[in-house]
């Protein structure tokens, strides 16, 4: 049965995005990069790893979820596709037909596909983002994996958006990197 991770970078105050939804403010290090590539290169964009010359085999996920907000970046360079290493699903109530063959638009109860999805053998599943999305499937997240990288943004956009409902995780792993940021990695209890 698969897992569903949400890997995410987020400021010290717990913000994921600037309030317009940019993150370009998050500093980009060599030891950065070079955790992303050896440890998680399969969530980086598929655009992204042509221009890095990464082909690296998936090591975590094979398939991906995000929502509208997440995906519209993407959109807005002409990428259609920009998880094609992976099996791609877009939680969207306004998109009316998916732009892309390789992209499912998921119209319906996102908790529902998740819970299809995990029933199936595989990779896990990679909760690209956003924060709305993840609050619709913490019941079903298994597994945080936050980069905490040492900024304040002072405001933005939260790790979750969601009713008061606390679900309880352990700390599983903790890995500092050189430029300060800290890899959290949290199971569901």
């Amino acid at each position: 049965m698969r897992n569903l991770t949400y890997y995410v970078g987020m400021t010290i105050d717990g913000f994921i995005a600037a309030p317009d939804g940019n993150a370009d403010f998050f500093p980009v290090t060599e030891d950065v990069v070079a955790f992303i590539v050896g440890e998680y290169p399969d969530a980086l964009p598929s655009h992204v790893r042509a221009q890095m010359g990464i082909d690296a085999e998936n090591r975590n996920f094979d398939v991906g979820i995000q929502g509208r907000l997440t995906y519209e970046p993407a959109l807005e360079i002409g990428v259609t596709s920009p998880f094609s290493h992976l099996r791609q699903y877009v939680v969207s109530e306004s998109i009316a037909g998916s732009p892309d063959p390789a992209v499912e638009i998921v119209s319906g109860d996102p908790l529902a596909k998740v819970r299809e999805l995990k029933a199936e053998d595989g990779r896990d599943i990679y909760l690209i983002g956003g924060a709305r999305l993840a609050g619709t499937l913490l019941p079903e997240i298994d597994k945080l994996v936050i980069k905490l990288y040492p900024v304040v943004a002072g405001a933005g956009v939260p790790l979750f958006t969601a009713e008061f409902s606390p679900v309880h995780f352990d700390l599983a792993d903790t890995r500092v990197l050189e430029s300060g940021m800290v890899v959290l990695t949290y199971t569901r209890k």
